[in-house]
């Protein structure tokens, strides 16, 4: 069957910004004036097509990115929606992972906000394009180039501001477009379908000048001919501009920016036109670089049908319909409903059963997708985001991609024992679902642990379990997720020397255990020779080494940032066993680690909190009796502050309605996993 849409026709798009920035009301605007809705839908009725779980519509919060595509002009949009809430940031990076293109969305009135910032990098870690949008116009507050200019402060960005708003606030009425040097009237009455162009009013005819002029400047300074043609004083044409803005944006070298007020439907078609004219095809930017499964050997797929096939799993969702769903980003090559194919990540095959389209909560099954494409595959059994999935006569290994590590635990148990015979099987379908969520069964007292990024992801996942898959649980309080880590160098020798089942057993190991730089993680490095013990005895003190360092001798918490050598060991020809040398390399490390000064970690959160000035000093002191140390303070308008900290996680909890009673519900705040330092509170050691 052949492709229904060129591949340079298709673009790959996600909408991301901090939360209630309005990236939801902009997809549902998007899926009306596509067709694909008849009628929009609103966060704040809970009716929107985007957000589709009842979680997500009982808090008017995106928590899932929703994968959708739509027709506009001659284009296939794959679009997918993000969260905005920080708790929820797996989900964003996993989406621009697959994406070729991305609109980056600002409230007019708050502007660049911390998750912005954070989504910003994220995007700038993969090089992805951006187009940005200057959303709610209509506003009380709002500030266009305002926006602009904290884009060039706090994104160091490089914005080219193609739109300007006609009025601002109450008074927003349209948008001047630089390019065409028009002006766009939106007929509210069709919800915003029709507009209509005009000559840009004369109050207007002075700013619009000058910003066509920098427009114009911008796009000379992306292609050479057209910086000679500028130079020598001839004018660039539409067609010229408009190509220059493409390549800068390709490039991401520059960031073209429009505006419009979603929610008033207005300049939500000109976005879709902007999608279609700067944001790449997935044959604009690079095909796919991977590994050789044996040697290692670094392998290259061009974005075509006609390579071997290649795709990166980046969602995996469970349906109440269909059962497992298998989102995956195809990169090259074709998928057949039916085929079989390798997951390279596991080394096991994996049998598509169907291949569905996705919009929003809708399913349309197809028999073929090709290179570009996302898809959803219905038939997966061991897939999980971050695995390869290719052509197992053409066997190659993706990037994968790294979450953060949960930095909250809480203790839940079944309410009934049916609800505790189903337990296990949900929360492994969780854990399949999001990265960042993790669980784990106690084996001397049998409590079960959940752990994630976040109070309110961890509250979403105890509702999901009600909810969608009825399983109820008591909840015992949020617990912050310690880790622990050494200050001395210590060598520890140990020889293991035993009987078991009629057998000797012996292994000699000499271990030195030293601090590693914050960040670096466990590195174990082999200082012996081939001769001294065999590969088999070093990888089973490997193994050994790694047992030991998942539990720290103050309070059995993970260990991290531990630099582990073996420098010495002797092996009996006879009595020696892998068995052996694990066990030996284990007891060497745990006994290092009690001589080594170990000290406790506690997670640092990046908190920032914008607040009105008149609530900013009891803030500030809130802030400073939970150990808080505050990094700066920044005026963000006349009467608003904006406080960035860091602050021990433990000390967060509940923060919300501290907050809220401080301010009188005006002030809000975000905060993100900064890193681990030493704990304030000193903990027994025994």
């Amino acid at each position: 069957m052949p492709r229904s849409v060129p591949i340079d026709k298709v673009r790959n798009i996600g909408i991301m910004a901090h939360i209630d920035a309005g990236k939801t009301t902009t997809s549902e605007r998007i899926l009306f004036y596509t067709g694909v809705l008849h009628k929009m839908g609103e966060v704040h009725y809970g009716t929107t097509a985007m957000d589709f779980m009842k979680q997500e519509r009982e808090r008017g919060i995106t928590i899932s990115s929703a994968a959708t595509y739509c027709q506009w002009r001659d284009c296939q949009i794959n679009l997918i929606d993000t969260p905005g809430h920080v708790d929820f940031t797996a989900e964003v990076q996993r989406s621009l992972r697959v994406l070729d293109g991305v609109v980056a969305l600002y409230c007019a009135v708050s502007g660049v906000e911390p998750q912005s910032e954070t989504v910003w990098y994220q995007a700038e870690q993969y090089k992805i394009p951006r187009l940005a949008f200057v959303n709610k116009m209509d506003r009380p507050g709002a500030g266009f180039l305002r926006v602009v200019e904290m884009m060039k402060e706090k994104l160091r960005a490089n914005p080219v501001v193609m739109q300007l708003p006609i009025g601002e606030g109450e008074e927003f009425v349209g948008i001047v477009d630089l390019l065409r040097m028009k002006a766009v009237f939106f007929d509210d009455e069709s919800l915003g379908l029709k507009f209509t162009l005009d000559e840009v009013p004369e109050f207007m005819q002075k700013q619009a000048a000058e910003y066509r002029s920098k427009l114009v400047e911008a796009a000379a300074e992306v292609d050479d001919v057209l910086l000679s043609s500028y130079l020598e004083g001839k004018s660039l044409t539409e067609q010229e501009i408009a190509f220059a803005i493409r390549k800068g944006t390709i490039q991401a070298s520059i960031t073209p920016v429009f505006c419009g007020a979603s929610f008033k439907n207005k300049g939500v078609q000109q976005l879709l036109d902007a999608v279609v004219d700067y944001l790449p095809s997935p044959r604009d930017v690079r095909g796919a670089k991977g590994y050789a499964l044996d040697t290692h050997e670094e392998l290259y797929r061009d974005v075509s049908d006609d390579e071997p096939f290649a795709a990166l799993v980046f969602k995996v969702l469970t349906d109440q319909f269909v059962g497992r769903l298998t989102f995956m980003r195809v990169y090259s090559g074709t998928i057949k409903a039916g085929a079989h194919l390798l997951n390279a990540t596991t080394g096991k095959k994996e049998r598509v059963g169907k291949l569905l389209r996705i919009r929003a909560n809708q399913r349309e099954e197809v028999n073929e997708e090709y290179a570009g494409s996302i898809i959803a595959v219905v038939g997966f059994k061991g897939a999980r985001t971050g695995d390869t999935i290719c052509d197992p006569a053409h066997p190659i290994l993706l990037e994968k991609i790294e979450f953060a590590e949960p930095v909250i635990n809480q203790a839940i148990e079944p309410r009934t024992l049916a609800d505790q015979e189903k337990l296990q099987d949900v929360l492994q379908k969780l854990a399949d679902e999001d990265p960042t969520f993790r669980y784990a069964t106690d084996d001397e007292t049998g409590q079960i642990l959940i752990s994630g990024v976040g109070e309110l992801q961890l509250e979403v996942m105890v509702d999901r379990m009600k909810e969608e898959f009825g399983v109820e649980v008591n909840v015992g309080k949020p617990q912050v997720a310690y880790r622990e880590t050494i200050g001395l160098v210590v060598e520890q020798e140990e020889v293991l020397e035993r009987q078991a089942a009629g057998k000797t057993q012996f292994a000699h190991v000499v271990l030195r255990v030293a601090p590693n730089d914050t960040g670096k993680g466990i590195v174990f490095e082999n200082k012996l020779d081939a001769s001294v013990l065999p590969k088999n005895f070093v990888l089973a003190v490997e193994y050994g080494v790694r047992q030991a360092l998942q539990n720290g001798p103050i309070m059995s918490y993970p260990v991290i940032d531990v630099r582990v050598e073996l420098i010495g060991g002797t092996h009996h020809q006879e009595y020696s066993t892998d068995v052996a040398f694990t066990i030996a390399a284990s007891n060497a490390v745990r006994e290092a680690m009690r001589h080594a000064a170990p000290i406790l970690l506690e997670p640092i959160v990046e908190v920032e909190i914008v607040v009105p000035e008149k609530n900013m000093g009891d803030v500030v002191g809130d802030l400073n009796a939970r150990h808080g140390k505050i990094e700066s303070i920044v005026q963000q308008t006349q009467d608003v502050q904006i406080i960035k900290a860091f602050v021990p996680l433990s000390e967060m909890f509940g923060y919300v309605t501290r907050l809220r009673s401080l301010s009188q519900g005006r002030a809000s705040f975000t905060m993100r996993f900064s890193h681990y330092e030493q704990a304030l509170q000193a903990q027994p050691f025994p």
